[in-house]
């Protein structure tokens, strides 16, 4: 959730950050008046127990001829201790929905607006041209025997697939390349759990806005994980961490699984847009004071892999209501598509300040040696969706596709993808 302390002082800062995602900038005042009643409740509970435990001594002090009239004020007393502590849990509980239902506070310089509001910070790498049509990758995949969309739909229906022969291989070739560059960055490396508890999906942030995409397996009153940021978020969940020696930085590899409910019609062709799919994510804890020079340090790691993978993108400063009620700022990597003639996203990483880590009860020690919450931050250094725009854009006349020589060592040296047959 966003800092009680800048709802209080400058509430005027949340209500411009509701506008710019074109939120209701309504919630900050309500927010605001529920804090406040939060604190006035504490405040009354506490000033009848210490009025409570004062009267205690006097009672104790008292004559046996005063006792009896004592002992039925420190009833009335006990009483009113009681109520007070129901109005305040009762206030506590109205003050944290109420900061819980406002979104991240974006950062200074985000794009104000909605979906196509976004910015577009360069473009990078030539965009392809062909001497001949191209295909689309779910073609390509066909010929090259890679990926089976029609019995991926006979076994588990619409948006899902098999990656076979070639197609696998180049998936594990994509996500090895990827985790030995997270290991060069010193990124320790985790096989999440897909499965989470309600408190730690609740807890990233995405059972608010992105609640419609995430499978629920109500007899376990468990969630799929869309992404293995919400297991690595959870990972250091009510704990107290220690960044004295700089970040702790995790790269996650898991299978993820996304509902696309209000997706019918969008990307029905190919694995663009499935229910399932491998990702390596990376994941830091850093102190808030570092979190945009991390965000930073993520970015250009996603650029080399696009640059490196032979791929032409551009990157985008994602406007701010088209960001998740965790991201403070998000830039997209998104890589040329050649046969749908546009960008498409791959790729993307977040910077979630202490929004996460506050929802989560996670904290480091700071110099001062008082507890404080820690910053996350988010980036997917690849995705099974990268493979459409590989097979795309090193396609050739033939139906062949050149593998970028960076991932070569990780397919057993194959220079080339051949169609079958």
């Amino acid at each position: 959730m966003i800092d009680p302390q800048l709802l209080r002082a400058a509430p005027e800062v949340v209500e411009a950050s509701q506008r710019a995602r074109r939120a209701d900038v309504g919630l900050v005042a309500r927010a605001a008046e529920a804090d406040a009643a939060r604190r006035d409740a504490i405040a009354e509970f506490e000033r009848l127990r210490a009025e409570q435990n004062a009267f205690g001594k006097r009672v104790a002090a008292a004559s046996k001829d005063e006792k009896p009239a004592l002992l039925a004020q420190v009833k009335e007393l006990a009483a009113a201790v009681k109520a007070a502590a129901e109005r305040s849990s009762e206030a506590e509980a109205v003050a944290e929905e109420a900061v819980a239902s406002i979104p991240n506070v974006v950062l200074a310089g985000v794009p104000e607006g909605g979906e196509d509001d976004y910015v577009v910070l360069r473009e990078v790498g030539n965009i392809p041209t062909f001497d001949f049509a191209p295909r689309d990758h779910l073609e390509l995949g066909e010929l090259l025997g890679a990926i089976d969309m029609v019995r991926g739909a006979k076994v588990s229906g619409a948006r899902f697939s098999y990656l076979r022969g070639v197609g696998a291989r180049l998936e594990l070739a994509l996500m090895n390349l990827a985790l030995d560059r997270a290991l060069e960055a010193a990124f320790v490396p985790l096989i999440t759990p897909t499965m989470v508890k309600p408190e730690i999906m609740r807890g990233t942030g995405f059972l608010d806005k992105h609640s419609d995409a995430v499978y629920r397996i109500e007899s376990e009153d468990l969630y799929l994980t869309g992404t293995s940021e919400v297991a690595l978020a959870g990972y250091h969940a009510d704990e107290i961490i220690d960044l004295a020696d700089g970040p702790l930085r995790y790269a996650g590899w898991s299978t993820c699984y996304r509902l696309e409910a209000g997706s019918a019609g969008k990307d029905t062709r190919g694995i663009i847009r499935t229910h399932q799919f491998d990702k390596l994510e990376m994941f830091s804890y850093v102190d808030p004071a570092d979190a945009e020079q991390e965000h930073a340090r993520l970015l250009a790691m996603q650029e080399r892999m696009m640059t490196d993978l032979g791929l032409a993108y551009r990157v985008i400063d994602t406007a701010a209501g088209d960001l998740g009620s965790s991201a403070a700022r998000k830039f997209d990597v998104e890589a040329w598509i050649p046969t749908q003639g546009t960008y498409r996203e791959l790729t993307s990483t977040s910077n979630c300040t202490t929004y996460q880590a506050r929802r989560l009860a996670i904290r480091h020690r700071t110099e001062s040696g008082r507890t404080a919450p820690v910053a996350t931050l988010n980036g997917t250094l690849a995705t099974t969706r990268w493979i459409a725009a590989i097979l795309e854009t090193h396609q050739q006349a033939d139906g062949s596709v050149v593998v970028p020589e960076v991932l070569r060592p990780f397919i057993g040296g194959l220079a080339e993808l051949e169609p079958l047959g």
